[in-house]
Parts: C-alpha cells; structure tokens; sequence
C-alpha cells in the first residue's frame, strides 16, 4: 500500500523561512493534520507580533521602552521571559533577554520556543512524523530524520549530519547568517574566542537554543568544559580556524557525511 503524500508547507516569517515536513498522516487524520498545519502558522505571525525586535509595536517592544507592564502582557511574553530568566540561570548569565541601556531581546530562545511549540501542535492532531525547521533550527518527531550541520566557513557545504528518530531538536548559533549579533552580556561586546558556529543537540528546541546561544557569547575557552558537562544536551562546534569538536555522546547521534 502506498505511502500516503506528505503535508509540506514554507512560510516567511519573523524574519526567516519557515517549513514544515509532515508524515505518516492516516487519511482520516489529515482534515485535523491541516488544520494544526494552518494554526500552526497563524501561530508564528502571532509570535512576530509579539516579539519582533524590530516592531515598535510588539509586546516586546513596549515592554523594553516602558509602555506597557509584564502584566498587562499575553501570557506567552510572560512565559517566554520567565523561561530566559531560568536559561539565564542554567547558564551563569551567559543567556539573557535583557541588556544594557533596558533592552529587551528573547531572541536567542523564542524563535526554537516558536518552533518547538508548532511541532507539538502537529503531533497532537494525529502527524505520526513532524520536522519543523525555523531557519535551521529543527524540531522533529517520530522519524527518521536527517538534519545537516551548515558548515558556516564553506558556504553549501556541511560540516556533519545529524540522524534524528523520536523527539529530537538542533538548534544551530553564530555569526555566519546574521553577523555577530551575540555578544558577550558582561561586556555588550562580540565574545572573545569567537566560534564559527555552535549547534546544540537535546529534546527541546527552546533549551538547544538557549544554550547554543549562551556557548556562542562564552568563547571558546569557556564554552568547551560548559557544554561538556551539561546532563541532556550534546554539542558540534566549529572554530573560528575551521577545526570541530563535539561533546562525548554527539557521536551516536551524528550519521556519516558522505563527500
């Protein structure tokens, strides 16, 4: 029997491509599928609103300025904040949403909150296989799935591969897309030891990106024993040099890159 045709979506939003992959619909499910599918991106443009930096009217926006209080906000600027205050925490305050002069800037965790969450939404309506990417940054569920590492020194080219089966999420941080646009939080200024790229390995995108966020602002120095002795996540690092090294356990992750 025929494997029936796979839902796939691309939406430009929040600043990135956005698209969706989903498998192993059963065709009783698919009317439901499609309608998390179109709720799932309703959702994104919701999050735009929310928490575009570059929105002077965003929740975040106000907020940051003074105009609006935490609780006169949706309860997702709430809960987005209080899960960078606790990755603030988690990382030594290597993460944070909050910067010198009261800027106000979740970027570094909402946009794998973002994407983590409309995967979810998928499964639960009946999608026995998912795989959100939010401008590299993955979620995926059931499987299996193969998510490539950009190498960001050789543009089209990658660096490893990784397979995924089950709830798996690769969040992927540095300056390669966007420039050097994390920065040391202690000092406002680009890391020293700069990294080419770090990607972040766990179950949640939210927290992979978190954490790949907050090795990228420690440098090299400081980010490799951190990353080494974090409990459920694993780690690839490019250098700046173009040199790689990964956490003890990214190896049963990572599948052989053919060249």
């Amino acid at each position: 029997m025929d494997e029936p045709e796979p839902l796939r979506h691309v939406e430009h939003v929040m600043g990135t491509v956005f698209s969706f992959d989903i498998r192993e619909v059963a065709p009783a499910d698919r009317p439901r599928v499609q309608a998390a599918l179109d709720g799932a991106v309703v959702g994104l443009h919701r999050v735009d609103e929310l928490f575009s930096t570059y929105r002077r009217d965003s929740q975040i926006s106000r907020l940051g300025r003074g105009e609006l209080t935490l609780s006169r906000c949706d309860p997702e600027v709430r809960d987005v904040l209080r899960m960078c205050e606790d990755a603030e925490h988690r990382s030594g305050g290597w993460f944070t949403a909050r910067y010198a002069g009261g800027r106000l800037d979740p970027t570094g965790l909402v946009k794998g909150w973002a994407v983590e969450r409309a995967a979810r939404m998928l499964v639960s309506s009946g999608a026995g296989s998912v795989c959100v990417n939010g401008g590299g940054d993955v979620q995926v569920h059931g499987g299996p799935w193969r998510v490539g590492i950009a190498d960001p020194l050789r543009r089209g080219e990658l660096a490893a591969i990784v397979e995924a089966h089950g709830e798996l999420a690769v969040a992927t941080s540095g300056p390669a897309e966007r420039g050097c646009h994390i920065l040391d939080p202690h000092t406002g200024r680009p890391p020293a030891q700069g990294l080419a790229s770090v990607t972040v390995i766990a179950t949640s995108l939210a927290d992979a990106d978190a954490v790949a966020t907050a090795a990228c602002a420690m440098g090299a120095e400081r980010a490799r024993p951190w990353l080494g002795r974090l409990p459920d996540a694993e780690a690839f690092v490019i250098t700046a040099d173009g040199s790689t090294w990964h956490t003890s356990g990214f190896a049963r992750y990572s599948a052989e890159l053919c060249v």
